[in-house]
């Protein structure tokens, strides 16, 4: 008798390191510590598993691995990624053997019948998920990690129950449906005539940042060698210099003259007559005080980061909110700008100049008549208060570096910022039905013996075709060399009969705004290429293209053959229609969700491209992409294994005959195989999204130059969901186009 217990514990032996493993996965380990106790092995595997995870899939079982992988290695990897299959199946599995009625003489005894059994039940029970079998077996391994390692370790979080869950989603559910309801839909009001913007406003004014302190007394500013008190003024200024110490702009010639040149004007006579030279100054311990400030902003405790979070939350509630006739709104920008130095986009002329701090003087007050007036920082007024309902700014003030008027606008989900948007778009619409006469007048004008006549019929035809910028006017030397079309210089073209088989071949190469190089080679009709010719003649390559003509006179032209058309709105029309265009081109209806979303972006890519909408590809662009390549990997392996299982399936299903159980174990699997092909597709599509999108920037022209109109319609026609196509903010911001669009809209 004590012999056959000892040959059965011997065999209880052999399998128990194969259903260790699977406990070790699951919560269904703790059901079968009673049979454990039996064997010293098993308890040096439990240990193992308790105490580190990694030792035992570093030891998996080979009689498992070798029905599942060709390799040890193989099994690891399918343990680790194939959350569909793998883990959920042992999960199943496990339960399933613990539950069934024992078969013969002993539990632990495997006679073949018993174990034929336990393979039938587990195919049975592989393939019981849903749709949701990834994530739900993702969260069901890390719950059993915290579970078995609970003796050791104090779980930080507690976990919610299923009520919990479900009332935390009732209440997200909640919250939208109320702030639905407290939507101001503007749009379905009458709108106000004769300019009128608003009816009532009021507000808190803005915010101005704190006001400088002192160094520490150990923080030094060294000149020569030698330590140096100076005055606050200075010492403010001399401390911007040294946050930037590690930036390339301190090492650029414009920006160190111009930072020099200002820094001295704040500084007293003495001060001025000490400090001569830039490359005697010593601002280190200034810059070791600003990164040791930024590495303690970094490692906050959480009760720390919370207290300023809560600190800014209060400034929001008292600034970041105006009400406008009767309604709340938020306010966009509502903090004045803190000093500092000016960088601008690309080689700016005026790159560290010093940006001086705004004060209650230097601001303009709008407000409504009978609202409460802003009250001033202490010690201070307003430069002027005034009442002007026929603005849609709340402040303003005028900034030292290149004289622009700064403003304190709304948010972009307002209702002025919707219904600048909204006209701006239909007057886009309207120049659908304009366009081609535009067009006519313009070709005809290519032939005028006029030469600012036949400039601006070319200067049409590049914004037109091209969808260039018109290009500002500005003064030289005030701003970075950057141009638009009308300002396009002689260097910044070249012409060729003959290029890559196209004739009439003009080659453009500039920067645009945000020095932006734009650069392009466009076969163009033979009047183009002739005029162009002509205005070439006897000019250098600094000389102006179009010599005769400005945007002023361009666009008083275009308001002339249309209200309120400018080189702005071809833009628009241009960016709106071929966006139109494309989704009508690339989408099928019968594409999945993946495919579809894949097809809007490569139509917003054409516009991108049309608008010269580019950016620096991301830094974490390469590591991103190899993430997703080895999910796509393991993705495949999946479907491989999930193919073969299938098979197995109808091939057992064909032999036992129309057994109803292994009917539904062959649609079980073929829904496994058909989920894994949709998780992979979506996977590769993102794959060539990401790739193709990698240096063009698609945000820019969906937030401003194309209809939401568009898209919306092109949501509800194809049933692809708004929300991804416009994410929360966007979908705020383009509210009216979202409830008032059917799918039937045409731009």
């Amino acid at each position: 008798m004590g012999g056959e217990k000892n040959a059965k514990g011997d065999e209880k032996a052999k399998h128990k390191p194969t259903k260790l493993k699977r406990l070790s996965d699951h919560e269904s380990a703790a059901g079968d510590k009673a049979s454990t106790k039996n064997s010293a092995k098993s308890l040096k595997s439990t240990e193992k598993t308790h105490n580190g995870r990694s030792q035992m899939k570093g030891k998996t079982p080979k009689k498992d691995s070798v029905k599942t992988a060709s390799s040890p290695s193989e099994a690891v990897k399918q343990e680790q990624e194939d959350d569909d299959f793998t883990t959920k199946q042992r999960g199943l599995k496990r339960k399933r053997i613990k539950d069934e009625p024992m078969e013969g003489p002993s539990h632990s005894t495997a006679t073949p019948s018993s174990s034929s059994k336990r393979k039938r039940n587990q195919h049975r029970q592989e393939e019981e998920c849903d749709e949701e079998a990834p994530k739900k077996s993702k969260k069901k391994t890390e719950k059993t990690v915290k579970k078995e390692e609970g003796e050791h370790l104090i779980s930080k979080k507690a976990k919610k129950t299923k009520t919990e869950i479900e009332e935390a989603k009732q209440l997200k559910i909640k919250k939208k449906e109320e702030e639905e309801q407290s939507r101001w839909r503007w749009w379905e009001e009458e709108k106000y005539e004769d300019g009128v913007k608003w009816k009532f406003l009021e507000h808190k004014g803005p915010y101005f940042p704190p006001e400088y302190q002192p160094l520490p007394d150990n923080v030094h500013f060294y000149y020569d060698g030698k330590k140096v008190k100076l005055s606050l003024a200075a010492e403010e200024v001399a401390l911007f210099f040294a946050q930037m110490l590690d930036h390339e702009y301190t090492t650029k010639t414009v920006f160190r003259e111009n930072f020099f040149t200002d820094w001295r004007q704040e500084m007293t006579d003495e001060e001025r007559k000490l400090i001569q030279d830039l490359d005697k100054c010593d601002f280190g311990e200034l810059s070791a005080m600003h990164k040791a400030k930024v590495e303690a902003r970094k490692n906050m405790t959480k009760e720390e980061k919370l207290a300023v979070k809560e600190a800014n939350q209060l400034i929001v509630d008292e600034y970041g909110f105006c009400l406008l006739d009767q309604h709340k709104e938020r306010i966009g920008n509502f903090k004045i700008e803190p000093p500092g130095l000016f960088r601008g986009r690309g080689e700016h002329p005026k790159q560290g100049m010093l940006k001086k701090r705004i004060q209650p003087e230097d601001v303009i007050i709008n407000c409504g008549k009978e609202s409460c007036i802003p009250v001033p920082p202490a010690g201070h007024r307003w430069k002027k208060v005034q009442h002007d309902n026929s603005v849609t700014w709340l402040a303003s003030w005028t900034e030292n570096i290149q004289g622009l008027i700064k403003y304190i606008m709304l948010n972009a989900n307002s209702k002025l910022k919707g219904e600048k948007d909204w006209e701006k778009f239909e007057v886009a619409r309207k120049l659908k039905s304009r366009v081609d006469d535009i067009r006519n007048q313009y070709n005809k004008d290519l032939k005028s013996k006029e030469m600012v006549v036949r400039q601006r019929a070319v200067a049409l035809y590049f914004i037109d075709k091209l969808a260039l910028r018109a290009g500002n006017e500005k003064e030289e030397g005030e701003s970075a060399d950057t141009v638009g079309c009308c300002s396009l210089r002689v260097e910044h073209i070249t012409l060729h009969e003959k290029l890559e088989g196209n004739e009439c071949v003009v080659e453009f190469d500039f920067l645009g705004k945000d020095s932006i190089r734009y650069y392009n080679k466009v076969p163009v009709i033979r009047r183009v290429f002739k005029s162009l010719t002509l205005f070439l003649e006897s000019k250098k390559a600094g000389d102006d293209l179009f010599d005769r003509l400005t945007t002023s006179i361009l666009n008083k032209h275009l308001s002339a053959l249309m209200p309120g058309l400018t080189a702005k709105v071809f833009r628009t029309y241009n960016a709106s229609i071929t966006l139109q265009q494309q989704l009508k081109v690339l989408t099928n209806k019968s594409d999945n969700l993946a495919e579809k979303i894949l097809s809007y972006n490569r139509a917003n890519r054409a516009v991108a491209i049309l608008c010269n909408h580019q950016r620096a590809p991301p830094k974490t662009f390469d590591q991103s992409m190899a993430n997703l390549q080895a999910k796509i990997e393991s993705r495949k392996e999946q479907l491989s294994l999930a193919k073969s299982e299938l098979k197995e399936a109808k091939k057992e299903a064909k032999t036992k005959g129309s057994d109803p159980k292994l009917q539904q174990l062959v649609e079980r699997k073929k829904a496994a195989v058909q989920r894994c092909e949709e998780q992979l597709l979506k996977m590769e599509v993102q794959a060539t999204d990401r790739e193709e999108n990698k240096q063009i920037a698609l945000g820019t022209s969906k937030l401003n130059y194309l209809d939401p109109r568009i898209s919306v319609a092109w949501c509800k026609k194809m049933e692809v969901p708004v929300d991804k196509i416009y994410n929360k903010t966007q979908r705020d911001k383009f509210a009216w186009a979202i409830d008032m669009t059917e799918e039937d809209f045409e731009f």
